[in-house]
């Protein structure tokens, strides 16, 4: 199975997605990470230097999982949805012929997302279905599957932490504040932690299950068993 990760800028694969990357690269699927922008108005200083060290730390990031990932370098926070871009991932997925796309919710938080959101579907058309990861904070988002990733939490944090100019702890305890959440969502046990995505069928894609790797097992639900005098 060959997996297209598509972030926005040099950490969002490691934060939004990881998690099930190292789940797919378990089952032994090829995996290939594309970044759309260059990274350079993520943080402060000259951005030619921020450019650099973010590709660096991508390399590092993505390398956990045998990755090399590939560069696009479109100007970080001018992403549109152009001809440029559509192209560009046409060509990509022309190239590499995956069985899913991954990539951003179509209404999360950042332009850039939304714009590589909006470009990953037109470019999908009918050679790829495409899977939305969830928004930062799960906000305006509504999965329509999990990924669990409990055993890949460590190795996913080991990911967010190599992307060390963008402050990292911050996204690690919010993505496991996060993670733990979806797997509560979908009844996973304590303790559990799971990715979220949502996926919106369009011809000739109707359902990607088997596309995916497993969910948290559901858990019987019971009733109390305190007897009441």
């Amino acid at each position: 199975m060959k997996i297209l990760a598509l972030g926005a800028h040099p950490d969002d694969i490691e934060i939004f997605m990881f998690g099930t990357m190292a789940a797919y690269a378990a089952l032994g699927a090829e995996l290939t990470f594309a970044i759309a922008t260059d990274g350079a108005k993520g943080g402060k200083g000259d951005p030619v230097a921020l450019a650099r060290a973010r590709r660096e730390e991508a390399i590092v990031a993505a390398g956990l999982l045998g990755v090399a990932p590939r560069f696009l370098d479109f100007p970080d926070g001018a992403l549109v949805a152009d001809g440029a871009l559509i192209g560009t991932l046409k060509a990509l997925i022309a190239e590499i012929r995956p069985d899913l796309a991954i990539t951003h919710a179509p209404n999360d938080y950042h332009g850039d997302h939304r714009a590589l959101s909006d470009t990953a579907r037109i470019a999908a058309s009918f050679a790829v279905p495409v899977l939305h990861a969830d928004a930062l904070g799960g906000t305006g988002f509504s999965p329509t599957h999990y990924v669990d990733i409990s055993a890949h939490w460590d190795l996913k944090a080991q990911a967010i932490r190599a992307h060390r100019s963008q402050d990292p702890e911050r996204f690690v305890d919010g993505m496991r504040t996060q993670n733990q959440f979806r797997a509560g969502q979908c009844n996973g046990a304590p303790g559990a932690l799971a990715e979220a995505f949502r996926f919106e069928p369009v011809f000739p894609f109707a359902d990607i299950r088997d596309l995916l790797p497993p969910a948290p097992p559901i858990r019987p639900v019971t009733v109390s068993t305190k007897s009441v005098k």
